[in-house]
């Protein structure tokens, strides 16, 4: 009996240490690449709980903050998050798991190119990406509402490269 339950717990830790081991973001959408646009999160590694103290809500307007941060740039077609993006956002999400009284809207947004239906749908791909890297890091789901826009509120004018990559972007609004 007592060979079994050795077995077991060898078994166990072993099942443990490999599910460890892997490497690399969460699955989906969501992208380990590295883009220029991407920015830097400030130096902050938070993650989970051990990072939700780290925040307070002046940290929401201190432009020295990762929270300060509120826009998530696409590349074209895309609505994979870039690596930099994610370190912002699992800074938004160790802030909004330790509030949860505290709520955000996601806007999706696209550039000009493509029918304004495709726009609207990616739009909403976009910001449903940014949502479920969130709460894949501790946000309430109710925490969060998405609305995509399309190409109706860009950020810059202009029918450049320049304009369209600041009009690919998922807008975090805090309520």
């Amino acid at each position: 009996m007592m060979s079994k339950m050795s077995s077991l717990l060898v078994v166990v830790l072993v099942a443990v240490l490999v599910g460890c081991s892997s490497k690399g973001g969460p699955k989906g959408d969501v992208s380990v690449e590295d883009r220029s646009m991407g920015g830097d999160a400030g130096g902050v590694a938070t993650s989970g709980a051990a990072g939700a103290s780290s925040f307070s809500s002046y940290s929401l307007n201190d432009p020295n903050s990762p929270l300060a941060r509120r826009v998530i740039y696409f590349d074209y077609d895309s609505a994979e998050i870039s690596a930099a993006d994610q370190d912002t956002l699992i800074a938004h999400s160790s802030y909004l798991a330790a509030n949860p009284n505290q709520y955000i809207t996601l806007e999706g947004n696209t550039d000009e190119r493509g029918s304004r239906e495709y726009n609207i749908a990616l739009g909403d791909r976009r910001a449903l990406s940014v949502q479920r890297m969130l709460e894949l890091n501790g946000v309430g789901p109710g925490q969060v509402s998405v609305v995509s826009y399309g190409e109706e509120k860009p950020a810059a004018e202009g029918h450049s490269e320049a304009a369209w990559r600041l009009n690919r972007r998922v807008e975090i609004v805090y309520q």
